[in-house]
């Protein structure tokens, strides 16, 4: 009886009984897929996006000086208003630079409306994403009210934007060398989707934050854009990770199981 009831023990050990073996056969699988789903993604993220380091504060609060960027791979064509870009214009720099879209081709952007507010085609826009001049600024200026948050630009301005064009300006408007820079030249001071090789999705460090579209160009015509697949392909990325660490943890697991049985006295039911 008692080589019996260890003879058959030892089967189940063995993976004899089929148990064993299938839990090994699905932990080796999940170690693969995992694999898979953790490099494809990463494979895929670096096919999609490129990073970016921004040296400069004309981005902030939205960026900082020296963040590190994820931007996606675009074509100018696919370009929205509210858009982060990142973009190289002989015109102003031989480096790439980022500002934040605002105004489209046909579209007439002027500073400043009532309240101190940036307007396009007429509508003012809620921008929070802005480090405004102090309303005691803008009110000497005589550019704005001295009322509220302040004013979005000190430079005042009414463009209409060039078919195939795109007026930018930085977050922060005081100290940002943008479209208002480059208002007396050929295009006043826009620039030509073309120019436009990526848009930012993400903050990469020194934390991990999504970049959300602006609601404000929500309701003009074309709206936002979309968001990448960034979102998808980190969570591909913990998945993949998540599946590899599972799977490889399961031997390691039932060893130890195992020794725990063979500790049981030999009566124990």
């Amino acid at each position: 009886m008692g080589g019996t009831q260890e003879s058959g023990t030892e089967g189940i050990r063995g993976g004899k009984d089929g148990r064993g073996g299938l839990g090994h056969v699905l932990s080796g699988v999940a170690v693969a897929v995992g694999f898979v789903l953790f490099l494809g993604a990463f494979v895929w993220g670096a096919l999609v996006y490129q990073p970016y380091t921004v040296p400069t504060d004309s981005m902030m609060p939205t960026v900082n000086p020296g963040d590190r960027v994820l931007a996606q791979r675009i074509d100018g064509g696919e370009v929205r208003r509210g858009d982060v870009v990142v973009f190289t214009d002989s015109m102003w720099s031989d480096s790439p630079m980022v500002k934040r879209v605002v105004g489209i081709g046909g579209d007439t952007v002027k500073c400043c409306g009532e309240g101190g507010r940036l307007t396009v085609n007429g509508k003012e826009l809620d921008e929070p994403y802005i480090e405004h001049t102090k309303p005691e600024a803008g009110a000497a200026a005589g550019t704005g009210t001295g009322t509220g948050l302040g004013v979005a630009s000190d430079t005042p301005f009414e463009v209409t934007v060039p078919e195939g064009n795109l007026f930018l300006l930085g977050d922060r408007r005081s100290a940002s060398l943008d479209s208002r820079a480059h208002l007396q030249e050929a295009g006043q001071g826009t620039v030509a989707r073309s120019a436009v090789h990526a848009r930012v999705d993400a903050l990469a460090w020194p934390s991990m934050t999504m970049l959300e579209r602006p609601g404000t160009y929500a309701s003009l015509p074309g709206g936002t854009s979309q968001p990448g697949p960034l979102r998808l392909q980190l969570a591909a990325v913990l998945a993949g990770a998540a599946l590899v660490v599972l799977g490889a943890a399961y031997g390691p697991v039932v060893r130890v199981l195992g020794r725990g049985r063979r500790r049981e006295p030999a009566g124990a039911r």
